[in-house]
């Protein structure tokens, strides 16, 4: 029986044009737990992570809000990470348990809040990339600038000026046993949401940092920790493409991991987009994965026949 790590993108979660309510993105939740049941159906061990990029920019949102309003003190952003992984978790064990309950099949979903071991040299951590929160004015930024010198404030693609967060590298799932012998012991695991809670180790000690880990990379760490036999990316895309947007675009099949690794170093794969799943399905098979598959939502029994999306093998 295969073990797949399922990697789910945002519009799992919600959907473009959607507001972001409770009912909203439980009900797509529950359209993805239609196609989970059908790999537990087929057989499959399965360990799910998920994105959660809208969640908990709407999380520290509220908080910021309740800072502002009422004087509650604002969390940090590790812990706001392990709110929606904790939120976002219950959504999937309660849908996914459901669906499973109404076809008969007695197996029970497990969330494991999941740090991620990130390097405390990693470069990442001189140079923030990665916006997170609400957008400010000039004035509301130079502000907060006085209040907040730990911050780096940037100016976000003409639409106002953003908090930006490194976003390093992940090395090592902390609770890469509790979760591989879980999986091994029939539970269906939902861990590493929004790819961990960064934390970094000194002298043996933990500790959170304010960061955002990419959640395809981190699934990849994950996938290949508990050696799964498969890792697949589901998004909202059918695939990966060359030259992707243009006239010459070509959609990629089954592709060998030094071919994929040429396209990637040509460029082919925008680094806001589709370059970190390409480079987690590389990392994947490199380190011994069997296949790393990335395809559409709702698709995919089709991809793990073949049918669908883009897989990428070894040489």
């Amino acid at each position: 029986m295969e073990l797949l790590v399922i990697a789910l993108g945002g519009n799992a979660i919600l959907q473009r044009g959607e507001k972001g309510t409770f009912e909203e993105q439980y009900n797509n939740v529950k359209n993805t737990a239609k196609d989970l049941a059908n790999l537990v159906e087929a057989g499959y061990k399965l360990v799910i992570t998920h994105g959660n990029g809208p969640q908990v920019g709407a999380t520290l949102l509220r908080h910021e809000a309740g800072q502002k309003m009422f004087g509650i003190p604002a969390f940090p952003m590790d812990v706001c990470g392990a709110e929606t992984q904790g939120f976002i978790g219950y959504m999937i064990q309660q849908a996914l348990g459901n669906e499973l309950k109404l076809r008969g099949i007695n197996k029970h979903v497990v969330t494991v809040i999941t740090r991620v071991i990130v390097d405390k040299d990693d470069p990442a951590f001189k140079n923030p990339t990665k916006p997170v929160g609400p957008f400010y004015t000039r004035e509301e930024a130079e502000e907060l600038a006085k209040k907040r010198p730990d911050w780096v404030i940037r100016e976000d693609s003409g639409r106002g000026y953003r908090r930006v967060v490194p976003s390093p590298d992940p090395k090592i799932i902390a609770e890469r046993y509790a979760i591989k012998t879980l999986a091994e012991n029939g539970f269906i695991v939902v861990a590493s949401g929004g790819g961990g809670i960064p934390i970094v180790e000194e002298e043996g000690i933990a500790r959170g940092v304010e960061a955002v880990i990419d959640k395809d990379l981190a699934g990849e760490r994950l996938a290949t920790l508990i050696r799964a036999d498969r890792f697949i990316i589901l998004t909202d895309v059918d695939g990966a493409y060359l030259n992707y947007g243009t006239p010459q675009q070509k959609k990629l099949g089954v592709v060998k991991l030094s071919e994929m690794k040429r396209y990637y170093q040509e460029g082919h794969f925008k680094q806001g987009s589709m370059g970190p799943k390409v480079l987690a399905s590389i990392r994947f098979v490199e380190n011994g994965g069997k296949e790393a598959i990335i395809a559409k939502l709702g698709t995919v029994i089709k991809a793990l026949e073949g049918k669908e999306g883009t897989h990428i093998v070894p040489d």
